[in-house]
């Protein structure tokens, strides 16, 4: 690469010189390849070129001659730039020259399947060059465009494959980005005139998708078809073969199964009353298709970690094809119990997927379908109002819910000792906003849940727990999202019923504490009966030799000298106290004195392993 002198940078920009192609081609390489002064001035000199008002008038030259992608790229930004800033002011031959110059560019890369796969990045800058010029000529300047795009397709299936492409481009710009980029005015004329003008465009997908054995152009179908469902007049979709095509002929087919589980999850996203049946005979096909394609019996989490991109993509899609349909249709198929039941069984084994994002799309159906039903039957003054109720028909289900809730449950803000990922018990010092949103979620879900049967929700946390005790599940992990799950539904539970619940709880842990050896072991457990503990102020208040119990267990926790114990335990006695204050400063059965004297009275032995800040 030779170095650029500041006499050839003159040149270059010099337009009454004839353009030096191999100069700038030189030029552009010196961006990319040196260093310090050089590319300063490489930059200089191609920052003034594309700035230059004329430099648009040199396009053609480069694009005809340069050996280099990169100065080609360079010189399409610049015919980017002038339709993008002054195409209103160009004369109307030049606009009509430059419209029919990219025209007839598109054609020429994209006419044979070879020479658009070479040159892929070159033509999709073509591509947002041409959709630039449509948002300013179309329809006002050249209405035949959606004609002409539709004939062009049908004679070349590699140029009707970038057609696609540019009909997609055309679709997200004018629906997707429209948005303070263009006046409302003239989005909402675009809008009406793709909309108007859809026959044309809906004939060519269908001709792709019911005639075309080229795969490429068959995806490249599908994803376009994907921008327009949320936009398209409803007929297209509900009135045309396009619903049965998606699921008999592309949903079984492994390169087009996540496309087309995209196509069916943003019509099932649709809220259309007319079309109840069709519906129906989407759920029940998608769900037979499914049947073929996934064993019941499978591990989702291990298919998941093990499968390749588009396997993972796959069960993300499947799970928001299941949620979006059933949040939306569910009780239109609630009464199809085998295809009901495979569909909740699928969605099931998708929450176990230790994957956060696939988890959150199924915790927001849960958490929408646990909240309808415990709804349903409102209470109003002393009487119930008689509704039919669907709990039944979810009964099974939301019990392996609610196992799944509590074996997942996120961590609490109040939690401040965690494992590391080196596996070793540490205190927090960062908080994850993502995990306490999550927890919140979660939180509000179990509740939902525990409202709507408290006996099987206490059922499987004392199940659990004695799994915890007894050692045969006894790992950090599970401890923590017993004990945040536990401490999570506060308040759901009579106060009778709660009282049983927490008595047996602290008990449990307590006695888990006494048993377990190692530092390490007693600070996650302390950590979870801090917690839990802190979360029932309730029962505290109601039971004062409890409470002070309590106390004084985290007064011995403060001598505990792992990391984020104390202040766990800080955190904690503070939370108690200005929820149970009343109790510290009156007088109880059987006391020689209040508890706060008793506090100020052993005040040094408690704080003597505190630090200043604690």
């Amino acid at each position: 690469m030779a170095t650029l002198s500041s006499e050839e940078a003159r040149k270059l920009l010099d337009f009454n010189e004839k353009l030096d192609i191999g100069l700038l081609d030189n030029i552009v390489e010196s961006l990319y390849a040196s260093q310090g002064e050089q590319l300063r001035m490489a930059q200089d000199v191609l920052t003034t070129l594309k700035e230059h008002p004329d430099a648009w008038t040199r396009v053609d030259t480069i694009l005809e001659y340069s050996q280099n992608q990169q100065t080609k790229y360079y010189a399409l930004q610049i015919l980017e730039e002038v339709i993008k800033t002054r195409w209103k002011i160009l004369p109307r031959n030049q606009c009509e020259g430059i419209k029919k110059y990219v025209v007839g560019l598109i054609i020429k890369t994209s006419s044979d399947s070879a020479v658009m796969e070479a040159n892929k990045v070159y033509l999709n800058k073509l591509n947002i060059i041409l959709v630039q010029i449509l948002k300013r000529e179309w329809p006002k300047n050249w209405e035949s465009f959606i004609g002409d795009i539709v004939g062009a397709s049908k004679t070349n299936e590699s140029l009707c494959q970038n057609n696609m492409q540019i009909l997609k481009l055309l679709s997200e710009e004018v629906f997707d980005f429209s948005s303070g980029q263009i006046t409302q005015t003239k989005a909402k004329h675009l809008k009406d005139t793709m909309c108007s003008e859809f026959s044309q465009i809906f004939q060519l997908c269908s001709f792709v998708l019911e005639g075309s054995l080229n795969a490429p152009l068959i995806a490249a179908t599908l994803e376009t078809l994907l921008r327009f469902l949320n936009w398209i007049p409803y007929g297209y979709i509900f009135e045309t073969k396009l619903v049965s095509t998606l699921i008999s002929k592309f949903l079984s087919v492994p390169m087009f199964r996540n496309v087309t589980l995209k196509c069916l999850s943003e019509i099932a996203g649709l809220t259309v009353n007319n079309y109840r049946h069709i519906y129906v005979e989407m759920f029940e096909q998608t769900v037979e298709q499914f049947s073929a394609i996934i064993n019941p019996i499978t591990n989702m989490n291990h298919i998941y970690y093990n499968g390749s991109d588009a396997e993972q993509n796959f069960i993300q899609n499947l799970a928001m094809f299941l949620c979006t349909f059933l949040k939306e249709h569910g009780q239109l198929v609630e009464n199809n119990t085998a295809s009901f039941n495979k569909a909740l069984h699928y969605l099931l084994l998708i929450s176990e997927v230790e994957d956060v994002e696939i988890f959150k799309i199924c915790l927001e159906y849960w958490n929408s379908l646990a909240a309808a039903l415990y709804k349903e039957i409102p209470y109003q003054g002393p009487f119930r109002i008689t509704t039919p109720s669907r709990r039944s028909v979810y009964a099974e289900t939301l019990s392996k819910v609610r196992c799944i809730m509590i074996y997942r449950m996120a961590k609490p803000e109040e939690v401040l000792v965690v494992e590391n990922e080196n596996g070793e018990v540490v205190r927090e010092f960062m908080k994850d906003t993502n995990a306490i949103n999550l927890y919140k979620s979660m939180r509000e879900t179990l509740v939902y849940l525990t409202h709507l049967d408290y006996v099987d929700t206490e059922t499987i946390m004392i199940s659990r727990l004695m799994e915890q005790v007894n050692g045969t599940e006894f790992s950090w992990k599970n401890l923590n999202t017993l004990c945040w799950a536990i401490g999570s539904i506060s308040g759901a539970f009579h106060e009778e019923d709660e009282k049983r619940f927490l008595v047996t709880v602290i008990k449990e842990l307590l006695g888990l504490c006494e048993q377990k050896k190692g530092k390490d072991n007693k600070a996650i457990i302390a950590s979870n009966i801090m917690y839990v503990v802190g979360q029932y102020p309730r029962f505290l208040r109601a039971h004062w030799k409890f409470l002070k119990t309590v106390v004084n267990k985290l007064f011995e926790f403060m001598h505990e000298t792992h990391d984020g114990v104390q202040d766990m335990a800080c955190d904690t006695f503070i939370k108690i106290a200005l929820k149970c204050r009343r109790h510290f400063v009156t007088m109880q059965t059987n006391e020689a004195c209040t508890f706060i004297d008793e506090i100020l009275g052993s005040m040094s032995t408690i704080m003597c392993d505190l630090q200043p800040q604690q």
